[in-house]
C-alpha cells in the first residue's frame, strides 16, 4: 500500500507503487489469501510506519489509549495525531513525518515560545507551534511551505505560513484523521 513516506516522490510517476503495484520477485503476482491475524498485523504495521514509531513506543500508546476510558481505537489515533512531529508535518512545515521528526530533534521547533526537541511531545489544545527564528530560512522549511498546496491542513489545526506558526485549535476526532487506517483491527490485534 502507498504510505507516502518518501515525501514528494510519492506524488510523482517515480513512485514504486505507480510503476509496479505488486511485490517483487518471481511469485509477486500470485494471489494470496491472508488470515485474520495477518490482516490485523499488517494494519498495525502500517499504522506504526505511518507515524514512524517502533513497536515498544507504539504499544505504549496503545496501553495509554486503552486506559483512557474512551473508545480505544479513537483514543489511539488521537494520541498519535497530537505528537509534535506529526503536528509539524500536518501544519506543512516539513515534507514528511520523518523530516518533521528530524526538525524537532534538531531544535528547529518551539511550542509556546519554548524550545522542544522531543518528537513524542504531546501538544495540547491552545498550544502554538512555530519554527524558531534562526531556522526559518532553511531550504527544507521553505520547500515544505511551498509544497503545502498538495495537502491540506486539518481542520483541528490553524496554520499561518507567513509567520511560520500554527495553533492547535481543538483535539482531533476520528472523522478528521484522513489516514486510511482501520484502528479497530489494531485494537483486535493487541486484544488477542
Amino acid at each position: 500500500m502507498k504510505l507516502f513516506l518518501k515525501g514528494d516522490r510519492c506524488y510523482t510517476d517515480k513512485c514504486s507503487f505507480e510503476r509496479r503495484p505488486y511485490p517483487p520477485g518471481q511469485h509477486g503476482q500470485a494471489r494470496l489469501k491472508f488470515s485474520e491475524f495477518a490482516l490485523q498485523l499488517r494494519e498495525k504495521q502500517k499504522t506504526k510506519r505511518y507515524y514512524g514509531l517502533g513497536e515498544k513506543q507504539f504499544h505504549g500508546y496503545f496501553v495509554k489509549a486503552d486506559r483512557s476510558g474512551e473508545i480505544t481505537g479513537t483514543a489511539l489515533l488521537k494520541l498519535l495525531e497530537l505528537r509534535l512531529d506529526n503536528v509539524v508535518y500536518s501544519l506543512g512545515f516539513a515534507a514528511s513525518r520523518r523530516e518533521a521528526r528530524q526538525m524537532v530533534g534538531h531544535n528547529h521547533i518551539s511550542v509556546n515560545g519554548k524550545r522542544v526537541n522531543i518528537a513524542s511531545y504531546t501538544v495540547k489544545k491552545g498550544d502554538v507551534v512555530e519554527v524558531r527564528e534562526n531556522s526559518r530560512q532553511l531550504t527544507k522549511v521553505m520547500a515544505a511551505i511551498q509544497g503545502v498546496s498538495r495537502r491540506t491542513v486539518p481542520s483541528w489545526l490553524e496554520a499561518d505560513h507567513g509567520a511560520f506558526k500554527g495553533t492547535v485549535k481543538d483535539v482531533p476526532v476520528r472523522d478528521e484523521v484522513t489516514l486510511p487506517v482501520e484502528e479497530n483491527m489494531v485494537v483486535e490485534y493487541y486484544s488477542r
